[in-house]
C-alpha cells in the first residue's frame, strides 16, 4: 500500500468517523472501499477515454506496409 494524505471538510470528517464507529471499521478502510467503488463506477469512462485517445494513431504513418494489398494477396478468391 501507498500512504497518502487527503483534506476533508469537517462534515466529511464527522461523517467518516460516524460510519467507522457504526461499522467497527477503520477510517482508512472505509476510504479505500469508497475509492474502489468510485473506480469501478468510472472504469468504463476511463476505458473509453483511452480508446478515444488511441483512435487513429496510425492514420498518417508512412512506414507501415500496404495492408489492402497484403489482404488482397491473402484472399482465396
Amino acid at each position: 500500500m501507498v500512504r497518502t494524505q487527503i483534506y476533508l471538510t469537517e462534515e466529511e470528517k464527522d461523517g467518516l468517523e460516524a460510519v467507522a464507529k457504526s461499522t467497527d471499521k477503520k477510517q482508512s478502510e472505509i476510504i479505500r472501499e469508497a475509492v474502489d467503488r468510485f473506480l469501478d463506477l468510472t472504469k468504463g469512462n476511463r476505458r473509453k477515454a483511452i480508446l478515444d485517445e488511441a483512435a487513429g494513431m496510425w492514420k498518417n504513418r508512412e512506414d507501415l506496409p500496404d495492408f489492402k494489398a497484403a489482404r488482397r494477396s491473402w484472399d482465396r478468391g
